[in-house]
């Protein structure tokens, strides 16, 4: 059976400030996750645009911030589509004051409702489950570097 949605999360030795920055500004995203490029326009309805050589172009829109707290955006599975019912899941970042750092969680949500088939649904949940434990990883990576 296919989930509704996947989790992970990682506590990171940075402020809630810092780590919302490296979310939220596009030159940081680049580094830790659209490697090869970001755009982002932050409020809600803005756009966003993930860009990777091997994948593509993808697109998303903000659904919600809460500055410190909470980036919730709606991406396309696909590339070169705009995020809409049946292409797009939810991501919800979540930062939380853990002592000096952040326990930053990502949900992701939406599988069962994509278009397509089961295959196709699994391997989206496969693909992005393996991806945001990359990504996480990386993230703490870029802030450990930026912080030397």
């Amino acid at each position: 059976m296919i989930p509704e949605s996947i989790h992970d999360e990682v506590r990171i030795d940075a402020s809630p400030a810092r780590v919302w920055t490296v979310l939220t500004e596009a030159e940081h995203l680049a580094a830790w996750f659209a490697f090869d490029g970001a755009e982002i326009d932050l409020r809600p309805g803005g756009a966003m645009v993930f860009r990777w050589k091997e994948e593509g172009v993808f697109h998303a829109r903000i659904e919600a911030i809460e500055p410190q707290r909470k980036l919730s955006f709606r991406w396309a599975l696909l590339p070169d589509v705009a995020p809409t019912e049946g292409n797009a899941n939810l991501v919800e970042f979540t930062l939380t004051a853990d002592g000096a750092g952040t326990l930053l969680r990502v949900d992701e949500s939406g599988f069962r409702e994509l278009h397509g088939s089961d295959d196709d649904r699994a391997g989206h949940v496969r693909d992005n489950r393996m991806g945001w434990e990359g990504a996480l990883s990386t993230l703490v990576k870029h802030l450990d570097a930026s912080a030397a």
